[in-house]
């Protein structure tokens, strides 16, 4: 059904795609194994089942991708230090931090 080669092809790209970037001179131990498990798989061993076990790893791994860039647009201030959450909370109501505020963490 599904186990032409077009349709492999388009399988292992999409898996390249969601790992993260390196330069094709030098691929990460991950890269070749999965090249090499596309490349020497015998024809009985690219079955149907293994094939939706490709696909759904690959809607996984791209939903992964999602939820993490979601989780930053939506939670700006997850990687900020408490002190810059509240002054950013402060100006988001239209309010700035009183100066002895800011002075202490200037003279620290």
């Amino acid at each position: 059904m599904a186990s032409n080669p077009s349709h492999l092809r388009a399988l292992y790209r999409s898996i390249l795609r969601e790992l993260p970037s390196r330069p094709l001179s030098a691929p990460s131990p991950l890269q070749q194994r999965i090249r090499n498990s596309f490349s020497t798989a015998s024809s009985t061993e690219k079955t149907t089942s293994r094939i939706q076990q490709v696909e759904q790893h690959i809607q996984y791994v791209k939903a992964q991708r999602m939820y993490a860039t979601l989780l930053e647009r939506y939670n700006p201030g997850m990687g900020m230090e408490e002190e810059e959450r509240v002054r950013l909370t402060a100006r988001r109501v239209g309010m700035d931090l009183p100066p002895e505020f800011m002075l202490g963490k200037k003279g620290e």
